[in-house]
């Protein structure tokens, strides 16, 4: 938290508060504490529910018109009519999913027993736009995308294996909640597989529900090129693949010149779209990670956009 503020300038004065748009709402943590330092927030979430709960806490920042929060998906920005035109002096995107959904059984994100098989970030009513449920995706996708998806998003390196496990078990028998997909794992990987495993495996069918990595790389670019000059772009990551695609992205567009490797004289007189702030990527202290244990394998990476 922290970190975040620091790195978007809270309290650095200014006669025109700085204006931030946080991609990630949640239950409005990362908001409230921009707020209280000073900046002007827009909040969006695909989530109702997060809207709804950030919208209670921060009922007098809103009455102030410096809160204003969107439903939405910010891998979609340029869909998202109010946004339109919008730029903003700092944004944030606080990745994979927040402690509420975490902690809703009902919203099936846990591998906790008799939990549904749901994972969809969008809400859990059906005909609403919010796409297919985990259960739906491991009850229809091919072997071959189920394979992908554990092998990918999971670093499973028998990930062909426990695809083939879900195609049988699904030819008798539908799966509907966590205990099915347990069975499934320990099917194919052995009894001795745990709940390190288990988080692993659920995340990955919730990466591939809600099309998580896909959709960070498409809205990568569209982020930047909100930013006004000189702002800031602040992005956390939970997950070997997230981390991957914005730390690509970030040094990226900090280099000038993208002549060939071996050309003796660069010829291209490119100019850097802005440059890193983070050398390496920031991670929690050990006393961060101790009093949230949610928040130990969180990385965070920072972007300046040039002037």
């Amino acid at each position: 938290m922290n970190e975040v503020v620091t790195a978007l300038g809270g309290d650095q004065g200014g006669s025109t508060p700085k204006t931030v748009l946080d991609c990630t709402l949640g239950g409005g943590g990362h908001t409230l504490a921009l707020l209280e330092h000073g900046m002007d927030v827009t909040g969006v979430d695909r989530d109702p529910e997060a809207i709804a709960a950030a919208r209670d806490r921060g009922a007098v920042y809103i009455a102030a018109g410096r809160l204003q929060t969107v439903q939405g998906d910010f891998t979609r920005i340029d869909e998202i009519g109010a946004l339109e035109g919008r730029q903003f002096d700092g944004i944030l995107a606080d990745l994979g999913i927040s402690s509420h959904q975490i902690d809703t059984d009902a919203r099936g994100f846990s591998f906790r027993q008799g939990v549904p098989l749901d994972m969809r970030m969008a809400g859990t009513e059906r005909g609403s736009g919010q796409g297919d449920s985990a259960a739906d995706f491991l009850n229809s996708a091919p072997e071959e995308d189920l394979s992908r998806a554990f092998w990918e998003y999971g670093d499973e390196p028998k990930g062909r294996r426990l695809a083939r496990e879900v195609v049988r078990r699904r030819e008798t028998r539908p799966f509907v909640i966590s205990d099915d997909l347990v069975g499934a794992i320990r099917g194919a990987l052995g009894a001795k597989t745990g709940p390190a495993d288990f988080a692993r495996l659920f995340q990955a069918i919730r990466i591939a529900v809600n099309d998580e990595l896909d959709g960070l790389a498409r809205a990568l670019p569209l982020l930047r090129d909100r930013l006004t000059a000189g702002g800031i772009l602040a992005i956390i990551a939970y997950h070997s693949g997230e981390d991957r695609l914005v730390k690509q992205a970030m040094r990226d567009w900090s280099i000038a010149c993208h002549c060939p490797p071996k050309q003796p004289m660069c010829t291209c007189e490119g100019i850097a779209l802005g440059k890193l702030l983070t050398r390496k990527a920031v991670k929690p202290a050990v006393t961060e990670a101790t009093q949230n244990p949610r928040a130990r394998s969180a990385k965070l990476r920072v972007w300046q956009k040039a002037a």
